[in-house]
Order: C-alpha cells, then sequence, then structure tokens
C-alpha cells in the first residue's frame, strides 16, 4: 500500500460555557505552536457556526483546526500529538469535549489562501467509501446577500439527504471565509445531494454564473479515523 504524501486531521473542539473567553484567546496563542510544528505543512484556526453547515450565527463555544501533515511523522493513532503539548493540555485544563478526524485526501480542486492545501490531487477517484468532503469559499463581498439568500435552503435539504451522516460548519472569518465539512455514507449519496436536490443544485449553478467567490476549495477525504466519537452537539 502506497503512503498518501499529505495526510489531513480535523478537529472539532467544544468548550464549556464559562471557557469562552479561554476559547478566543485561542485563536490567538495557538498560531505560535502550529507555526513551529515543522510535521504540519498547512494549518487553519477556525469558529464554527451554529446549524452544522454555512452559519451567520455564530457558536462561541465550538472552534476547530485543520491541518495537513506529514504522514512518515504524524502519530496517526495519538491524537495528543498531532498539535503539540501546549495546545492538548490547554483544551485539558478547559475540559473541552473534542472530536479528532484523521483523514486522507483523495481528490479535489481548488486552493486555500493560494494554497493547494491537501497536494495536488486528481479530480476524480474510484473510492466510493464513507466519504468526508471539505467545501470552503471565500464570499466576495459584493455577493454577500445573494449567499447568504440561498444557502439556507441547500443546509436543511443536506441534513436530510439520504446517506448524510454529520457536517460542522467552520470558518476563518464570519459570513466571509465559510467551509462546511460534511461526512457520508458514500460517494453517490454525497453526489446526489450535490447535484440532484434542487436547492444545492440551485446554489452550484448561481455561484458559477453570478461569481459568488474570490476563492474556492472542494476536497474529498477517506476516514482513516475519529476519536472519540461524532460530536452532535456542535451541531445544535
Amino acid at each position: 500500500m502506497s503512503v498518501p504524501k499529505n495526510i489531513a486531521t480535523l478537529t472539532i473542539v467544544r468548550y464549556p460555557t464559562w471557557a469562552i473567553p479561554f476559547a478566543l484567546l485561542s485563536m490567538a496563542i495557538f498560531r505560535l505552536p502550529l507555526w513551529l510544528n515543522k510535521n504540519i505543512s498547512f494549518w487553519k484556526l477556525m469558529g464554527s457556526g451554529k446549524n452544522g453547515t454555512f452559519d451567520k450565527t455564530p457558536d462561541w463555544r465550538q472552534w476547530a483546526i485543520m491541518t495537513s501533515q506529514n504522514p512518515t511523522k504524524l502519530n496517526a493513532v495519538q491524537p495528543e500529538n498531532w498539535y503539540g503539548t501546549f495546545i492538548h493540555q490547554y483544551w485539558a485544563f478547559c475540559h473541552c469535549n473534542i472530536i479528532h478526524y484523521l483523514l486522507e485526501p483523495l481528490e479535489g480542486h481548488g486552493v486555500w489562501d493560494g494554497k493547494q492545501a491537501f497536494g495536488a490531487l486528481p479530480k476524480q477517484t474510484e473510492y466510493d467509501g464513507e466519504i468526508a468532503v471539505l467545501t470552503r469559499a471565500t464570499v466576495r463581498l459584493k455577493r454577500l446577500k445573494q449567499f447568504w439568500a440561498h444557502v439556507a435552503g441547500a443546509a436543511h435539504d443536506m441534513t436530510g439527504a439520504e446517506g448524510f451522516v454529520t457536517s460542522y460548519g467552520i470558518g476563518e472569518i464570519p459570513w466571509i471565509k465559510q467551509a462546511t465539512f460534511s461526512i457520508w455514507k458514500s460517494k453517490a449519496d454525497m453526489k446526489n445531494f450535490a447535484y440532484k436536490m434542487k436547492n444545492h443544485a440551485e446554489v452550484v449553478r448561481k455561484t458559477r454564473q453570478e461569481n459568488w467567490y474570490s476563492e474556492e476549495m472542494f476536497v474529498r477525504f477517506k476516514i482513516l479515523g475519529c476519536w472519540p466519537g461524532r460530536l452532535e452537539e456542535g451541531k445544535k
């Protein structure tokens, strides 16, 4: 079996209410240990929306880290080592509820801050098992009204779609730099939602016709591991 060139990690962290100030502070102080970690080639610290997808209302308790790392150096079975001791001790001090995803980038297109964050990927592969999808975009300021007018219907359709497992709304800047990470039982289920359900298909069409985004990325991942379990509370 060939070793993938990049391994992605996504950690969703839910702070208790009393620790919200520590959650906000973490977005500043976590930058240094991530920057110093030589195994990490790309990282993003992000906040979350309340409803598991693009959302106007921030969830001040829920935050996220996503990275691209060297798989030959990553201790995949010990998520507490992914980002360094300081970050994990910080979460332990705050008594956070944490879920870690270990992901193999399979296919995709686009860039994140001008970079191929997860390496050069093919647009399609033969894989059709359980799949995770990252859809992220930087919305043009002059298109914000159109964007937010259309995403609610598509988000509602997603949660009721066949094969949908769970999703998280994450992003670097509220309302402008937005992403959805969703998990599906199969690629076929994901494609049926993306291209056959009316609301989502309409959003896809309008993004192209009206040039909503100044930058976008779409990546599909194979889920290699999940610790400790689904964080369903984060969708509420």
